[in-house]
């Protein structure tokens, strides 16, 4: 079956407004670091004010890996 009604230009860009991109949503932690929501912070390693991953000790493992 085909279709029979051709949509117009402003008809189909009607429809895709709402296909816009959000901006994603940052939140800040206690040190004034922006991270993404429900995100570990990569720059300090803490979750909702919880040290989770320590990142010096992560980072001097991976030194001793390479060497």
């Amino acid at each position: 079956m085909t279709v029979r009604m051709r949509h117009t230009r402003s008809h189909t860009k009607n429809r895709r407004s709402h296909h816009a991109l959000a901006k994603p949503a940052l939140s800040k932690d206690e040190s004034g670091n922006f991270h993404l929501r429900h995100r570990l912070s990569k720059v300090s390693g803490t979750y909702r004010g919880r040290k989770i991953i320590d990142l010096r000790a992560k980072l001097e493992k991976k030194a001793k890996k390479t060497k």
